[in-house]
């Protein structure tokens, strides 16, 4: 166990800088989000569902890569906020389907607009050359852990 805490170097562990970028960029984007009535952590539905696209919470679960009651509470709270409507499955008289109402659409241009300039903000003092590497090298990380979305 000795020489475990040699190799504990947090300011230059991939992972854990990633994580911590990951957290700092979330955190920004649900400061300026907020003010349109979105949080980062309905991207999975939005992104899924920004196309006219209709889907039962199963099928949100699944692409977002939760357990149902997670997804349960956050679609509760978006249709709560008038972000997205159901209505029955008739493939599945247990199930509904979900859908992006008007409001959540009018929303996805400005909120594309604020994650643009977040991404822009992030990559200040970065070349292009950088920015294709560091893209690059993230999805082989994505990869490697196991999570291929992206």
């Amino acid at each position: 166990m000795s020489g475990s805490s040699e190799h504990w170097q947090p300011k230059t562990m991939p992972s854990i800088l990633i994580s911590h970028a990951a957290r700092a960029l979330a955190r920004r984007a649900d400061a300026k989000l907020r003010d349109i009535g979105i949080s980062t952590s309905q991207f999975p539905v939005l992104v899924a569902l920004k196309d006219g696209t209709q889907l039962t919470q199963k099928e949100l679960a699944q692409l977002a890569n939760v357990e149902q009651p997670s997804m349960a509470q956050l679609l509760a709270r978006m249709e709560r906020d008038g972000l997205i409507h159901r209505e029955a499955d008739p493939k599945d008289g247990r199930s509904s389907l979900i859908s992006l109402t008007d409001n959540a659409t009018s929303l996805l241009s400005p909120v594309r607009t604020i994650l643009s300039q977040g991404n822009q903000d992030a990559l200040v003092g970065f070349n292009d050359t950088e920015i294709e590497q560091l893209v690059t090298l993230l999805h082989r990380l994505i990869s490697n852990v196991g999570d291929g979305r992206c």
